[in-house]
C-alpha cells in the first residue's frame, strides 16, 4: 500500500538496505518450528536508534493512510515492544488531544505474571482504549495471535494487527494470518511482503545456488 503518507518503495528501500533479510546455507529453525533458508531479522535493525526513528515514521503514515485513530500501539513482546513505545510516543505527541492521562504507555510481559492484579498479569502498563498490535514478522502468526488473545482477555478493543513484514506463507491449516485474526475479528495488515522483496535481496546478497534451490522448494511447500 503506498497513499499520502506511507512510501511504500522508500520502506522497501528501507528493508534492503539494512540487512533486515538475510540468507543462510544452513536452515534457520523459527518460533513456528519451521526452517527456512531466509530469515527476516527486524530485531538487529531496530536495535539502532536511528532506523528505529525512521521505521517508526514510516509505521505512523502506514496508520494514517489506513484512516486508523488509536489511542495506544502495543508490540507483541519481546520482539517488537520498544518499536511499540516509539510509536506510541511519536503519535500521542503529535495528536491534538495530547495530555495528562489521554495515551497510555503500554508494554507487555513475555511471562505472565503470576499475583497481583489482573491487569497487570501480561503488562507493565496495560493497554487503553482502540489499539494497534504491532509484530515485526509474521511467519504462522502464533506470537500475534497468542498476544491478541492476551488483550481480548483484558478487553482490550484491538483496531488493527500491524506487521513489518509478512512472511506471506500458509498455516498448518492452509489459511494465511490475515485468515486467522479475521477469524477473532481483527484486520491484519503488512507494510512489506518477503516474496516481493525477495528479487531484489537475491539479486544484493547473491546466495549459493544450493540456498536457491532450498528457497524454492520451500515456498512451493508455504508459499501463498
Amino acid at each position: 500500500m503506498s497513499g499520502s503518507n506511507f512510501d511504500q518503495a522508500a520502506f522497501d528501500e528501507l528493508v534492503l538496505k539494512n540487512g533486515v533479510i538475510g540468507f543462510s546455507e544452513k536452515p534457520v529453525r523459527f518460533k513456528s518450528g519451521r526452517e527456512s533458508n531466509c530469515y527476516v531479522n527486524w530485531r538487529n535493525a531496530l536495535a539502532d536508534v536511528w532506523l528505529s526513528d525512521r521505521v517508526a515514521d514510516h509505521l505512523l503514515g502506514f496508520v494514517k493512510d489506513l484512516g486508523l485513530e488509536p489511542r495506544c500501539f502495543y508490540g507483541v513482546p519481546d520482539g517488537i515492544t520498544k518499536l511499540g513505545i516509539l510509536a506510541q510516543y511519536k503519535w500521542a505527541t503529535a495528536r491534538p488531544d495530547y495530555g495528562p492521562g489521554v495515551y497510555p504507555l503500554a508494554m507487555g510481559r513475555k511471562t505472565p505474571k503470576e499475583h497481583g492484579d489482573p491487569r497487570d498479569k501480561y503488562f507493565v502498563g496495560a493497554p487503553r482504549g482502540a489499539t494497534i498490535v504491532l509484530e515485526d514478522t509474521t511467519t504462522t502468526g502464533g506470537s500475534l495471535l497468542d498476544t491478541v488473545a492476551a488483550l481480548r482477555e483484558v478487553e482490550v478493543p484491538i483496531v488493527a494487527a500491524l506487521a513489518l513484514t509478512n512472511r506471506s506463507e500458509k498455516r498448518d491449516d492452509g489459511t494465511s494470518v490475515a485468515d486467522a485474526l479475521k477469524q477473532q475479528g481483527v484486520p491484519y495488515y503488512a507494510l512489506s511482503s518477503l516474496p516481493d522483496l525477495l528479487p531484489r535481496a537475491l539479486e544484493i546478497a547473491d546466495p549459493s545456488p544450493h540456498v536457491r534451490d532450498a528457497l524454492k522448494a520451500y515456498t512451493e511447500r508455504y508459499g501463498i
